[in-house]
């Protein structure tokens, strides 16, 4: 979603400063294509490309007539057919149909769903934008949801946490590493935008607020801050909650939990050990494991982007 905040911030000022845009949005797909609903870019005065739709033939036709929308101050709702006659200098016979919404940006009025937008998910919350196309025979409409970006905090400053945490950071999630090692918690080791937080680090989490937009990685140095990192974080309302060792040290520790009364539903649904089983070995290879599950539980119930097509609004 960061990249998509970066469109809309972009597009605003592009507007803002008298530099019309055609901003295409993918909003219903047929057979194999390169992109899913929600996709995004924009055609620029110059004719430029920001964002991406799936690259290569499809973009550079969908330049093509956006940019010609955009001179003419149009909108259309325009399908793209991946077949033969498109695909084979590319390679991209997919097979497949896209349908993009273009709609030109000229009036900084126009561009106020995008502010709204960006407001409500600079605090938190979901959006959702309205893609009205004058001109298109009805139905004319779609409207496309936005998630706010997801958190992830590590509780551990190591090794694995600071390639789970270069990562994340490229996939999307605003990331706080907790630890109790300032040398460690460094933005030396951990540079912006990643947030630090050095202190006792159950006692730093059971300060923290979590919710269904939270995801919690525990990789510390030992069991013993391990059992304590879960056991301040368990009863969380977090989306996901994971926490690293060997079958072995994961077996005594929701043990402990349980003699102190923790219910056994709440201890089922930590994913340890954390990551999906690909015989990782190497912290990169651990890493990119953990990262792989954080990304299988954010998509396993994520609203569909675009829903539509609905009548225009009169």
């Amino acid at each position: 979603m960061s990249d998509l905040k970066a469109l809309f911030a972009r597009m605003i000022e592009e507007v803002a400063a008298g530099r019309p845009v055609a901003w295409c949005t993918v909003v219903e797909t047929t057979g194999s294509t390169p992109q899913v609903p929600g996709a995004m870019m924009f055609v620029d005065a110059a004719s430029q490309t920001h964002g991406t739709i799936g690259g290569g033939c499809v973009e550079a036709e969908m330049r093509r007539r956006a940019f010609d929308l955009l001179q003419r101050g149009a909108s259309d709702l325009v399908e793209i057919v991946l077949d033969h006659d498109l695909g084979w200098d590319d390679g991209l016979i997919c097979g497949g149909t896209m349908k993009i919404a273009v709609l030109t940006l000229a009036q900084p009025a126009q561009t106020e769903g995008l502010r709204a937008a960006l407001d409500r998910l600079g605090r938190g919350e979901t959006a959702r934008v309205d893609l009205d196309l004058p001109g298109v025979a009805s139905p004319g409409s779609y409207r496309v949801h936005l998630e706010p970006d997801p958190r992830l905090v590590i509780a551990g400053a190591g090794h694995i946490a600071q390639e789970l945490a270069r990562l994340a950071v490229g996939l999307g999630f605003h990331v706080t590493v907790v630890d109790n090692r300032a040398d460690y918690a460094h933005p030396r080791r951990f540079p912006p935008p990643i947030a630090l937080a050095v202190g006792e680090i159950d006692q730093t989490l059971a300060t923290m607020t979590f919710d269904a937009a939270t995801y919690v990685v525990i990789v510390t140095r030992g069991h013993k801050h391990d059992r304590a990192a879960l056991e301040a974080v368990i009863r969380s309302p977090a989306r996901y909650l994971g926490m690293i060792g060997s079958e072995r040290k994961v077996k005594i520790i929701f043990e402990q939990l349980a003699d102190k009364g923790i219910p056994a539903d709440l201890i089922g649904r930590v994913h340890a050990p954390v990551g999906v089983p690909i015989n990782a070995v190497t912290v990169p290879e651990i890493a990119v494991s953990i990262a792989a599950q954080l990304i299988a539980v954010r998509r396993e119930h994520s609203e569909e982007m675009v829903s539509g097509p609905f009548p225009l609004k009169v």
